[in-house]
């Protein structure tokens, strides 16, 4: 009999992909969505508010293993109103999540649970990247949201279900988040660096993503956080320079801290993905025998654009 993975939060482009890739490895797929019940290539799309208990919750009987993404998405304007939606969808699905665990006679073996490198401070210059063992954590809007993410799932009581947090970088993939509009600013000619380059880009393959969650699942000793990131983060300048370079592009306009505060107040988003400076790597990964796939920007990139 096939295992079985709950994605609950899985409709969007990371949830597809692992659902994607884990089919393929013969796994049974379940997604929580806001959504209606369906079958869609190959995954089981299964109802739920994100808030409270239903008949998801039997779910929690059968599945081998659990990744939380539940949350609202954080590409937009930082109202108000938008940050307390960002913050309690994340609280609430995680807390509702783990009372299902705690409830169900045969619960799951693994519960992941997502955070994000945003929760390390801005790093610049010649600072040590932080790892997970870092104290560099900050009191900051998106800082804040993740230490609360991670202490909601911290107190959830589940003694037989093993506990990992996963701090993701920039994860880069054509089928959603940051890239596509960056291949786009680049082939448009405005790939240069943004508000100086000296700010740090950590970033991940998405396939590298999935490999490492499943990489955790064999490792019955790993729980706990551990960074999701590439080994090498590099300056905005230079990540944008080897973008142009697979691009195929010699050329690409600077862009100025207000230009990109403008541009981001016009598509309704904000400017911390470009202007915050994320110096992040995996110390346990690497002690724990994981090797990246894409352990390279320019081999990441090829490989997202299809380019041999």
């Amino acid at each position: 009999m096939s295992q079985k993975i709950l994605i609950p939060g899985g409709s969007g482009f990371l949830g597809r992909y692992l659902g994607e890739f884990f089919i393929q490895k013969g796994y049974e797929i379940y997604i929580l969505s806001r959504g209606k019940a369906k079958v869609e290539d190959q995954m089981n799309f299964v109802h739920w508010d994100g808030e409270t208990l239903g008949d998801w919750a039997a779910l929690m009987e059968e599945v081998d293993i659990v990744i939380n993404m539940a949350g609202r998405t954080v590409n937009c304007r930082y109202t108000e109103e938008n940050k307390r939606q960002i913050l309690e969808s994340r609280l609430r699905s995680t807390r509702i999540l783990g009372e299902a665990i705690q409830k169900a006679k045969n619960p799951p073996k693994i519960w992941f649970n997502s955070s994000s490198a945003t929760i390390y401070e801005d790093t610049r210059g010649a600072s040590l990247a932080n790892d997970e063992s870092s104290s560099r954590i900050g009191d900051d809007f998106s800082m804040g949201v993740c230490k609360q993410w991670e202490k909601v799932f911290n107190e959830a009581q589940t003694p037989h279900t093993r506990k990992i947090i996963l701090r993701t970088a920039i994860t880069l993939g054509m089928q959603g988040g940051a890239l596509p509009p960056l291949v786009n600013m680049a082939k448009w000619g405005l790939g240069g660096k943004q508000a100086g380059g000296q700010q740090f880009v950590s970033w991940l393959h998405v396939k590298d993503f999935a490999r490492i969650i499943d990489f955790l699942m064999q490792n019955e000793e790993a729980e706990g956080v551990y960074n999701a990131a590439a080994p090498n983060p590099m300056l905005n300048q230079d990540f944008m320079q080897i973008l142009r370079k697979v691009c195929g592009r010699s050329f690409g306009l600077p862009l100025q801290t207000w230009m990109l505060k403008l541009g981001a107040v016009m598509i309704k988003t904000e400017t911390e993905l470009l202007l915050k400076s994320r110096k992040v790597i995996s110390t346990r990964l690497a002690k724990e025998g994981f090797n990246f796939e894409y352990p390279t920007l320019e081999k990441a990139l090829r490989a997202c654009l299809n380019l041999s």
